[in-house]
């Protein structure tokens, strides 16, 4: 289900290039790195949600990649680019196979329920 978002012609033709291009750098590189590991989590330094989710993929034996953007006291740009991109509002950001499947509790319950398994092993 996509989520709204304005139509290029409703953006002034004075920032269509600074809307499309923010940060662009980051969300190539997260891009990249959802698409070529099994799990990427994004997060934040400080940010307890983000070690909770890397701690329950660890537990479970899950390896998983982690990019860290900045945290509390820096780095907000860079992470308003990919929450604009996934329309995510937080993080940490769980992508398996490249598939945006929540935060921390959502990963949670994916492994609880045993379904994180059944998604790696789809891709």
């Amino acid at each position: 289900m996509p989520r709204p978002t304005l139509e290029p012609a409703q953006l002034h033709d004075a920032i269509q290039d600074r809307v499309a291009n923010f940060h662009a750098d980051i969300v190539h590189n997260v891009r990249a790195a959802a698409s070529s590991n099994a799990i990427l989590v994004v997060g934040m330094a400080t940010n307890p949600w983000c070690w909770r989710a890397r701690k329950a993929l660890d537990a479970a034996g899950q390896a998983h990649h982690y990019l860290e953007y900045g945290s509390y006291f820096g780095g907000w740009q860079p992470r308003l680019a990919l929450k604009m991109w996934t329309g995510w509002p937080s993080f940490p950001m769980v992508f398996v196979r490249g598939q945006l499947v929540g935060g921390a509790q959502d990963v949670q319950r994916l492994i609880a329920s045993g379904e994180l398994p059944r998604l790696l092993a789809a891709g």
